[in-house]
């Protein structure tokens, strides 16, 4: 998604027909349409316990986090049981962020 979006915005800027207030709602209706549960190439998962290892938290509290919507659970594609949480999510908590 991210090279997408690159790719869009590109050929927004390049197109003379668009202003800036039209290629900023275009992004940003394209960013708000992708899943809160993508991932990317370059993101990768990490399961509950590596999660509470790097925030320095039982499993328990990683649990509680994500049923309080603080971390989001990614699902794998044809998988009934979640797979993890995005690394990028996990590290933004550590780094004083909130999870995207």
């Amino acid at each position: 998604m991210p090279s997408t979006l690159t790719a869009i915005r590109a050929i927004a800027t390049a197109d003379p027909s668009l202003d800036v207030a039209a290629r900023a709602r275009l992004l940003a209706s394209l960013q708000a349409a992708a899943s809160p549960n993508a991932i990317t190439a370059t993101d990768r998962i990490m399961r509950r316990r590596e999660a509470a290892r790097t925030l320095g938290r039982s499993c328990r509290s990683i649990d509680m986090l994500a049923a309080q919507g603080v971390l989001h659970k990614i699902r794998l594609p044809g998988r009934d049981r979640f797979a993890g949480f995005r690394a990028s999510d996990v590290l933004a908590l550590v780094n004083g962020g909130v999870a995207a």
